[in-house]
């Protein structure tokens, strides 16, 4: 057995929720440089932005992310990691957390498992209450990672707490959930396919005999929901990420942003950042539910022993 066993009752949704919040975190900390490589690929180019004709400041994953170590520092690379964290504790813990009671509330009585469409369901319910509950973070930590290095006074934000107080009074309230339409259909989709893809794989390979219920099958698993989560995510994601960084009155609605983007870039402007963003979600999801699993059987291990 490689890895702690698994447990023989199921966890309870607290610990879930606990372990889900903690292990995102955990990923977070080892992937961020690459989230914000993706985030400064997908908003190149846009017209907002001063620069030459015809001039690339970024290319590709590894040239990116060399250009802010060379240009910013390398604490570029972790530029927005407090909002991050703080999102990551309350957007996963909810949709991770609880996708398998909500796959549970929606599994009819007497059913032996769940099928597609009730995963598939409780995927995109716990995805968008997690993003119904963590916009204003997300916000928060595309705006720093978008912002290139300037003069301390042109700075937009002097920190995490001062970006929520001035998008408030700047923006209004609504300014801190600015893009929750494709994000909400972002992180729907996301959820489907990590969360969906990952308990179909992991129930494959545990009754298919191909593996233990272990670390390298949690692998397997894993990795095969970054990716899937990736392809079928990618479109929406650059949308969220533009119009979220988006100032006030540059785009009139997402709509508006989807169809200056395809005017500017065409169709492959829709999978901007993708090799990050693969790289990102598919070490994310490696990192997230490996610990996630371990966090729940180590915590199931520390509760006291009934009376």
């Amino acid at each position: 057995m490689v890895g702690l066993k698994p447990p023989e009752v199921p966890p309870p949704t607290a610990v879930k929720f606990l372990s889900a919040g903690t292990a995102a975190c955990i990923a977070d900390l080892c992937t961020f440089p690459l989230d914000t490589a993706k985030v400064r690929l997908q908003i190149q180019g846009e017209v907002r932005h001063p620069r030459a004709p015809n001039a690339v400041e970024y290319r590709g994953v590894w040239g990116t992310l060399s250009t802010m170590v060379r240009t910013e520092g390398p604490r570029s690379l972790y530029r927005g990691l407090a909002a991050g964290l703080q999102r990551q504790m309350s957007f996963a813990s909810i949709r991770i957390g609880l996708y398998d009671s909500v796959k549970q509330l929606y599994t009819p009585k007497g059913a032996e498992s769940s099928g597609l469409g009730t995963r598939l369901l409780a995927g995109c319910t716990t995805g968008a209450v997690a993003v119904a509950c963590a916009q204003p973070t997300d916000v928060v930590k595309v705006r720093f990672q978008a912002s290139a290095a300037r003069p301390h006074a042109a700075l937009r934000y002097s920190g995490t707490w001062d970006a929520y107080r001035t998008i408030a009074r700047e923006e209004g309230i609504r300014g801190l959930w600015r893009g929750s339409l494709p994000n909400i259909a972002r992180n729907a989709i996301v959820n489907c396919g990590e969360m969906v893809t990952y308990d179909l794989l992991k129930d494959a390979l545990l009754q298919g005999h191909l593996m233990a219920d272990n670390i390298p099958c949690h692998f397997v698993a894993a990795f095969g929901a970054g990716f899937c989560a990736t392809v079928v995510a990618s479109p929406v994601d650059v949308v969220k990420t533009r119009y979220m960084n988006a100032g006030p009155g540059q785009y009139r609605n997402v709509l508006s942003c989807l169809l200056a983007l395809l005017r500017q870039d065409g169709l492959p402007g829709l999978y901007k950042g993708f090799l990050p963003s693969f790289l990102r979600l598919g070490c994310w999801n490696v990192v997230m539910f490996i610990c996630y699993e371990q966090l729940q059987r180590a915590l199931l291990l520390a509760r006291p022993a009934p009376a």
